[in-house]
């Protein structure tokens, strides 16, 4: 798929996964283990801007991350890299996407979308 320009909207994801990420100081940070999720900072190119973002822990130390905002041209192989302030937490290569906000943004558009009731069975409203 070649995108008509490079702020086309199939270039952005605001979700990933990693393999299992390497942690710098404690293995892996307390909040993430004691929450199961934390909040902290990405990125995955050198001269990025940092993007808040959510960590959710997975069983075998891998995590999910979702994107406050989504980024551009996210790609499997390369490194996501989290911090808290100043501090480098550690880093994870990145195994998968999500779709982007463009196949979302189709999903949105459909006619016929999915019924309230079929919602519901999927995501229990809280």
């Amino acid at each position: 798929f070649k995108a008509p320009s490079t702020d086309h909207p199939a270039l952005y994801r605001d979700l990933l996964r990693t393999n299992r990420v390497h942690w710098i100081a404690e293995e892996p940070p307390a909040e993430l283990v004691r929450d199961k999720m934390m909040e902290c900072h990405f990125r995955f190119r050198h001269q990025m801007t940092l993007v808040p973002c959510v960590l959710t822990l997975n069983q075998d130390g891998s995590v999910w991350v979702t994107l406050v905002k989504p980024a551009r041209a996210i790609t499997p192989g390369q490194f996501a890299v989290f911090y808290k302030g100043d501090e480098c937490l550690g880093s994870g290569k990145i195994l998968r996407i999500g779709p982007s906000v463009y196949t979302m943004q189709q999903g949105k558009n459909q006619e016929e979308g999915p019924k309230k009731e079929e919602i519901d069975k999927i995501e229990p409203a809280t």
